[in-house]
């Protein structure tokens, strides 16, 4: 394991030299196969990190960035959670998951962000940054200036939503800029990350990071999968007014992913974190391949989808494997969104967003339905 610990450190205080002991009695964490990160969000300290400077591919994490950025736009000026995000023909083909809502629907930015964040919609992803930037490069754009500005040296962004691109990747150590950033900088819309589900007209659109409302404390963020990357998520829980961040990328299946999640909350909750390194000061061993993993082989080889099926991959049988997760005590508490109700100013992107000007985008080869973002 290539694993940087709580405190121990070598010359310079850059260099992790050995692996945390908590770590290693922590059931299974020894067979990760994805990076990993645990950061104490209120104190930016790294509590233990494995492979955090090697390159993956975020899939849906991707829409943290893109709800970054609108909340960096709102802060400007430039709109309100009440103007209109506009669905463009652009936007309706996008692959599932999606709305499916028909080009020329307008919904508030306030509804489109609790949809990309529960329902990881992929058609309001890339209508927000239509209609913030005006085209999805230009948003792109946005987002990898975002990035630079934070330190996330080691991501690159291509589209709003995450569906695979070869180009577009990210590392845990950037993702943990990106969430300390969000939650220190905007707490007021800490809400976003935690909702437990959906109703949209008839439908009930559930969280599928199983951490909400199972795992005490449990506050965000989001999933993240398409075949390349492995299942991913970003899991914070809140005790005693301390917030823990666990980004845990290229686990193989859903349960595994909040499993992984829930197992370092939990022990580093109980670790105090004091003389732990900060992010600022994690330096890469310089043994990082610089070429993200492609995870297809190992995700969605028919082999491995019927291995899913057979085992499940659902709320319950985490519950039956976790100790940290318990069943939710209640029904989940939904929050109804719907089309319309925008009244704030239209963003400057809405006022180029379908103009028909070339603008380079990413192929989406075929994929099967077990390929697709969250």
């Amino acid at each position: 394991m290539k694993a940087q610990n709580l405190g121990r450190f070598g010359r310079g205080g850059t260099r992790a030299i050995a692996v945390a002991a908590w770590l290693l009695l922590m059931p299974g964490m020894a067979a990760l196969a994805g990076p990993f990160l645990l950061m104490d969000v209120d104190s930016g300290r790294v509590l233990v990190a494995e492979d955090s400077f090697k390159r993956w591919y975020p899939a849906s994490l991707t829409k943290l960035m893109t709800a970054y950025v609108a909340f960096r736009a709102v802060e400007a000026g430039e709109l309100r959670m009440s103007s209109p995000v506009r669905i463009s023909k652009n936007a309706a083909s996008e692959p599932p998951s999606k709305m499916g809502y028909p080009p020329g629907s307008v919904l508030t930015l306030d509804n489109a962000l609790k949809i990309i964040m529960v329902k990881s919609a992929n058609d309001v992803a890339t209508a927000i940054g239509e209609s913030i930037a005006g085209s999805q490069s230009a948003f792109a754009a946005r987002m990898n200036a975002e990035a630079r500005r934070l330190g996330m040296v080691d991501s690159h962004f291509v589209n709003a939503h995450g569906l695979h691109a070869p180009e577009q990747y990210t590392t845990a150590r950037d993702l943990a800029l990106l969430v300390r950033a969000i939650r220190t900088e905007f707490p007021q819309y800490a809400g976003y990350f935690s909702i437990e589900g959906l109703r949209a007209g008839d439908k009930v659109l559930p969280n599928y990071n199983f951490l909400i409302g199972r795992f005490e404390g449990a506050d965000g963020m989001k999933t993240g999968y398409v075949c390349a990357s492995g299942f991913n998520l970003v899991a914070t829980a809140t005790r005693r007014g301390r917030t823990l961040a666990a980004i845990v990328l290229g686990a193989g299946s859903q349960v595994e992913r909040a499993e992984r999640a829930a197992n370092l909350l939990a022990q580093g909750f109980k670790a105090g974190g004091f003389g732990a390194p900060m992010l600022a000061s994690l330096r890469p061993l310089g043994t990082e391949s610089r070429d993200p993993t492609d995870m297809r082989p190992q995700i969605c080889s028919q082999e491995a989808v019927a291995a899913r099926r057979q085992r499940g991959d659902d709320e319950a049988l985490l519950i039956e494997r976790s100790a940290h997760v318990r069943p939710m005590a209640r029904p989940p508490r939904l929050v109804t969104v719907r089309l319309g109700g925008a009244d704030g100013p239209p963003p400057p992107g809405a006022r180029y967003a379908d103009v028909p000007i070339p603008t380079p985008r990413p192929p989406y080869p075929p994929q099967s339905a077990v390929s697709q973002g969250d």
